[in-house]
């Protein structure tokens, strides 16, 4: 979006149960380059750990046109709070939600997937599709291979 990756922490990760309301709390925009990129970030850098990339795919904007035919875009979506997406991804598809609970330093969004045909009440993506989209390898892989 923009020319940067829009991010959101979502520490338990997504979820494809439409009643599962999910934290999500805003990151610093990255990088492009950072779509594709698997390893470790040094701890005490901003974002350190081990990455991988997790999913893959494209987005759709849902916002529908008002009354003046404008669509609003995700900037706008963004700053008013709300935002609905369709995702097209290669773990996770369909439309989600991103809602802001807060304001300021101390914005929390909630991420929750809409009632489709990719809501999954019994599918738990995070913990029974762990392994990255690009390399096949998890996080314990990456952080053996570094050492």
């Amino acid at each position: 979006m923009e020319g940067v990756l829009k991010s959101w922490a979502v520490p338990k990760g997504p979820s494809t149960d439409p009643s599962v309301k999910r934290l999500a709390v805003p990151t610093e925009d990255h990088p492009l380059a950072y779509a594709d990129f698997e390893g470790v970030i040094p701890q005490g850098e901003y974002g350190g750990g081990v990455m991988i990339v997790w999913d893959r795919g494209t987005y759709r904007n849902l916002k529908q046109a008002d009354e003046g035919g404008h669509v609003p875009t995700l900037t706008q979506q963004i700053e008013d709070g709300h935002v609905t997406i369709w995702l097209e991804g290669q773990k996770l598809q369909g439309g989600y939600a991103l809602i802001r609970t807060g304001k300021g330093e101390k914005a929390r969004w909630l991420l929750i997937k809409m009632d489709d045909d990719g809501a999954d009440a019994r599918r738990n993506p995070t913990s029974t599709e762990p392994d990255s989209v690009l390399s096949g390898r998890n996080l314990d892989a990456i952080r053996e291979e570094v050492g």
